[in-house]
């Protein structure tokens, strides 16, 4: 949301960030509660992240039907789906046929990890090609924390999901690195001003990042901000086939991603290919490669943004 509204003030286009009752009361939303937004005050609704999919997607299209509709950064699951179809324009990081580009959260991203610490950019490492993972079988002991993403729900799946054994093998894993001193700490991406066990703000999220030493996720944010504030991370999608996660892990050019088929296929195969993807994420490859993303990070999503901000300039029809 961010991005979108930088890139459209920029443009000259005013802009109300639209919230839920609960993120509203969150420290510098602004913006408006999406429930109290007039439809007759605006011209155009834009829809940003997220899957474009289901029914609530498709109510929220009904309630503003009389404005233009863009949707931006969003994954499409079913080419057929309500939610999908009541959207003008859609432009997507990721849907079945096209290639994936890089997650809009990105660009912002990289520059509050930035700022968090008083970093400036850091030059791309000349240390070797990521196109090779390296053959190493265990991560090393006393290798610091490791910040778990998991990911629950994700119903547009369907039978494709793989979520809950996904899930199983990869804490029988996590379970095991206690034994060569990994601290494991449990994360989440999901904003929630109404307490203080769940980060509130952007900010707090990426400035728990920044403290880990290496990411394993389940969720494609887990990844994209990982990798925004130049932190190592391991993917592992939980969908049969590849979803979000591998896309976003191509789009990237980012090698350490196991499929769930890689994963529950064989146990023993399967632990073992986690502890060598960390290990490379770990070691001086996988960091430098980190660098050179968060590198590239602010870049993020800037043709999706340009084509965003053509369709809400462009005359209406």
């Amino acid at each position: 949301m961010r991005a979108v509204e930088a890139a459209l003030l920029a443009a000259g286009v005013d802009v109300d960030l639209a919230w839920s009752p609960v993120m509203a009361t969150a420290p510098g939303a602004g913006g408006v509660e999406l429930s109290r937004a007039d439809p007759d005050a605006y011209t155009d609704l834009v829809w940003a992240c997220g899957p474009l999919h289901g029914r609530p997607v498709a109510e929220v299209a009904a309630r503003f039907s009389r404005l233009r509709r863009t949707a931006v950064g969003v994954s499409v699951v079913d080419d057929d789906d309500e939610g999908l179809r009541a959207w003008h324009l859609v432009l997507a990081r990721d849907a079945p046929g096209i290639a994936a580009v890089r997650d809009l959260a990105a660009g912002p991203a990289a520059v509050l990890a930035r700022d968090l610490l008083g970093d400036t950019a850091r030059p791309p490492s000349s240390l070797s090609s990521t196109s090779m993972l390296p053959p190493s079988s265990s991560v090393p002991a006393g290798s610091g924390v490791v910040g778990v993403y998991l990911a629950p729900g994700q119903a547009e799946y369907g039978v494709r999901r793989r979520h809950d054994a996904v899930t199983e093998a990869l804490g029988h894993w996590l379970g095991s690195l206690s034994r060569r001193g990994v601290a494991r700490l449990a994360l989440d991406t999901r904003l929630d001003p109404r307490g203080w066990r769940d980060p509130a703000t952007a900010a707090e999220v990426l400035a728990i990042i920044r403290r880990c030493d290496a990411v394993v996720t389940m969720r494609l944010h887990g990844l994209v901000l990982a990798l925004a504030a130049g932190v190592p991370a391991v993917a592992v999608d939980p969908v049969a086939g590849g979803g979000k996660v591998s896309a976003q892990a191509r789009a990237w050019g980012w090698p350490a991603v196991i499929s769930a088929e890689q994963l529950l296929g064989a146990a023993p195969a399967g632990e073992r290919l986690l502890g060598e993807q960390l290990a490379w994420a770990m070691g001086e490859r996988g960091r430098a490669a980190a660098q050179r993303a968060a590198v590239e990070a602010p870049d993020a999503g800037r043709e999706q943004l340009e084509a965003l901000v053509s369709a809400v300039l462009a005359p209406r029809s």
